[in-house]
């Protein structure tokens, strides 16, 4: 049976969070054990005509195709550990659809952070399914449409699942925004479909 879940978009996609798709237990295992055991990277990307320093820790994990592009850099994918693996099908399973590859975020506390942009990269797709995974403290997830500017706060906590799919890349952006009341680290993984090109 899947965790209690909800429809947080009103228009214009699709955007399902499943509130402690993990439960406390598993999710502070998950916790300590991809916190320790994924080969984070500090990284520098090119934005808005320069090279800047992420605000947050990365990695990137999939099958040996899964070479993904954006901000300028060029991310070879790391071979799977079975952790990674273990929750890649569970994705799949409630996804209904197939993931490749997987972009880990570690968030150090509540200044590392995510700008607001869209998952619209081609090589994942014309309407990419994406399954992010949150363990450890609890951060806002901000939506803003392109057109309306309508904006929708998500509340994302320890071992909740958020799946965006549908239109949701075309006429929606997301962010994480910083905050100062944050002590704590986040570890989140999108799961997505790289297609080659």
């Amino acid at each position: 049976m899947l965790p209690n879940l909800e429809n947080k978009l009103p228009y214009d996609g699709e955007l399902t969070v499943y509130k402690q798709f993990y439960d406390n237990i598993e999710a502070d295992r998950l916790l300590v054990c991809l916190t320790e055991q994924l080969a984070w990277q500090e990284e520098r990307l090119f934005i808005f005509g320069r090279w800047c320093k992420i605000p947050r820790l990365m990695c990137w994990y999939g099958d040996a195709e899964a070479v993904y592009k954006y901000s300028g850099v060029l991310h070879q994918p790391l071979a799977w550990l079975p952790e990674l693996q273990a929750i890649r099908m569970q994705m799949q399973q409630v996804c209904q659809c197939s993931f490749n590859s997987v972009l880990g975020n570690l968030y150090r506390d509540g200044q590392d952070s995510m700008g607001c942009h869209a998952d619209n990269e081609p090589e994942l797709g014309n309407n990419p399914v994406i399954a992010s995974l949150s363990f450890g403290a609890e951060r806002l997830f901000r939506l803003q449409h392109n057109q309306s500017k309508q904006k929708i706060d998500v509340l994302l906590e320890h071992g909740d699942l958020l799946v965006m799919s549908g239109t949701i890349q075309h006429h929606w952006k997301h962010a994480l925004p910083k905050t100062k009341k944050i002590k704590m680290p986040r570890v989140n993984l999108t799961f997505r479909q790289i297609n080659l090109i």
